[in-house]
């Protein structure tokens, strides 16, 4: 089992693309955004931090000595240093979820493949545009329309980051951990890691990484 630091930064190679030097340049999906200014991936081990590559470097010594000073992340800090260049849009932090090890998929769970993606309209027509680049997907399939998916939101090499959805007037039939399930089932079985997170707002999907029993190994946050 990897340590929740390893496991960490495995999930920031998932999350965004880097430059040579580390930094984070774009988000790691299309169509490729630019990524947030500063990132910290937090664990019980320690913290995990990326400096977006434009940040000055003014503001990368600010805020890695806010850092060192403190044991805590002092996330109104970190704000009033990034506040001195550009206003801030957006502050977002959530869990960070790993699978264990997951049993054989439900039969319900129907993997989409090219040949059979019409499955996904007309509800998720930007999956079904971006399929090569969300592969594996998995859908609970009704009057042969898919009602609830479970694909990839990002990926590398060796780990990817589930994005589930079910329509609302499916709910409470527990589709989303079925195709969950399925999602992971597959991910691992090419020898990758799957991870899955959220935002701390997000009641409902952190209630399907509880009944999927996933380990939380730390905590995202993003500045924009």
């Amino acid at each position: 089992m990897k340590s929740e630091i390893e496991l960490m930064e495995m999930h920031i190679n998932v999350l965004f693309k880097h430059d040579e030097v580390g930094k984070i340049t774009q988000i790691n999906e299309p169509p490729y955004t630019k990524a947030p200014r500063f990132y910290i991936g937090s664990t019980k081990m320690g913290n995990e931090k990326r400096f977006l590559d434009s940040l000055k470097n003014e503001e990368v010594i600010e805020l890695e000595n806010a850092l060192d000073s403190n044991y805590s992340i002092p996330i109104v800090n970190i704000m009033q240093i990034l506040s001195k260049t550009h206003q801030i849009e957006s502050l977002w932090m959530g869990p960070a979820y790993v699978f264990q090890t997951v049993g054989k998929a439900s039969s319900k769970a129907i993997k989409i493949t090219q040949a059979n993606k019409q499955f996904l309209l007309p509800n998720f027509p930007y999956t079904y545009e971006e399929l090569e680049f969300k592969e594996p997907c998995y859908a609970i399939i009704e009057n042969d329309i898919a009602v609830s998916i479970c694909c990839s939101a990002r990926q590398s090499a060796e780990a990817a980051e589930a994005s589930v959805y079910t329509l609302e007037d499916f709910r409470g039939k527990e589709y989303g951990l079925i195709v969950s399930n399925a999602w992971a089932a597959d991910i691992q079985s090419q020898g990758r890691t799957a991870f899955y997170s959220t935002s701390w707002d997000n009641y409902a999907s952190q209630g399907i990484a509880r009944k999927l029993k996933l380990v939380q190994y730390g905590t995202d946050l993003h500045f924009s």
